[in-house]
């Protein structure tokens, strides 16, 4: 299972196209029917102000609604297929090995978006402050990025390679 973007396309293999496509139907159907269940029944038990089991439901059902739209919104960007991608350079849905500066151990993991959590190897996304810095670098290119601290780091692209390759 892959999922890589681009600014404007989600790329899913069909196996992540269905999970998600499969999530969002049981969300949208019976998850809903579900949680409006657990919310009535929470009502009857009285007093709205004190009443647990009524907030945790209603905080449910606000979980599955914002799911319901970041799934809905990922499907109709999706484009079922491999995402091009040339080995040497750094994309997403590729493996890339880097080293950063002043340290000797590299580092390898997948260039993808969190929907692809499922991955053996570590995910990074296309979209994050290293993965940005890296995107379509080559082999052997070296580039910075600003830490969360406002300091810089310096990495160098050791190996970029697509995804299960």
């Amino acid at each position: 299972m892959t999922e890589t973007r681009d600014d404007n396309v989600t790329w899913l293999t069909q196996e992540a196209y269905d999970r998600l496509k499969a999530e969002l139907e049981h969300l949208s159907g019976p998850g809903r029917i579900e949680i409006a269940e657990k919310i009535e029944a929470a009502r009857e038990e009285g007093d709205l102000k004190e009443n647990g089991g009524y907030h945790a439901a209603k905080e449910e059902q606000g979980k599955i609604e914002a799911r319901i739209i970041q799934l809905q919104s990922i499907l109709r960007n999706a484009r079922v297929g491999e995402a091009p991608r040339k080995a040497g350079v750094v994309g997403p849905g590729m493996t890339v090995t880097i080293k950063f500066e002043g340290d000797e151990e590299e580092v390898t993991f997948l260039l993808a978006s969190r929907e692809e959590s499922g991955a053996p190897i570590d995910v990074y996304s296309p979209r994050s402050p290293l993965g940005s810095a890296i995107n379509g670098k080559k082999i052997g290119e070296s580039t910075s990025y600003t830490l969360p601290n406002g300091r810089s780091l310096a990495v160098e692209i050791i190996d970029a390679v697509p995804y299960g390759a």
